[in-house]
C-alpha cells in the first residue's frame, strides 16, 4: 500500500513512517500542506495521514484543495487539538477518520489505517 504522511512535526512523521515501512508499505513524507498537496497529486496514495494544524496550508485546506486529485485515497486526520476536531468534523472536511495526538500506540494507528484502506478494497472489489 502507498501511504502519504503530511505532518510538520518531524518526530510524528518519522515515527509513522518507520511503523508503516515495518509493515511493508511504501511511504512518502511531506513536511507541510503545500508539499503534501504536490506529492498527493503525483503519487496517488491509497492512504493519507494528515495533520490538522500546519504552517501554510492546513490539513482541512489541503483536503479542499485536493478535490479531484483525492482519488480513492482514505484520509486520516490527526490533531493534538481534539476539542476542535472529531470524526464528525473530520468527515465534513472530507476525511474518513480522526485520530487524536499524541498516539498511545503508533502501531495501532497504522493498523487503523490498514483496516480503513482494506475495507475500501473489499468494497471496491465487490466482496
Amino acid at each position: 500500500m502507498k501511504i502519504l504522511i503530511v505532518d510538520d512535526e518531524p518526530l510524528v512523521r518519522k515515527s509513522l513512517s518507520r511503523a508503516c515501512r515495518s509493515r511493508g508499505h511504501e511511504v512518502i513524507e511531506a513536511c507541510d500542506g503545500s508539499e503534501g498537496l504536490s506529492l498527493w497529486g503525483t503519487s496517488a496514495p491509497d492512504l493519507v495521514f494528515l495533520d490538522v494544524l500546519m504552517p501554510g496550508l492546513s490539513g482541512p485546506e489541503l483536503l479542499r484543495e485536493a478535490g479531484p486529485i483525492k482519488g480513492k485515497a482514505k484520509v486520516i486526520l490527526m490533531s493534538a487539538y481534539s476539542g476542535e476536531h472529531n470524526i464528525v468534523t473530520a468527515q465534513q472536511l472530507g476525511a474518513d477518520l480522526f485520530i487524536p495526538k499524541p498516539f498511545e500506540d503508533i502501531f495501532s494507528v497504522v493498523t487503523k489505517g490498514e483496516e480503513l484502506a482494506k475495507a475500501e478494497d473489499l468494497v471496491g472489489n465487490g466482496r
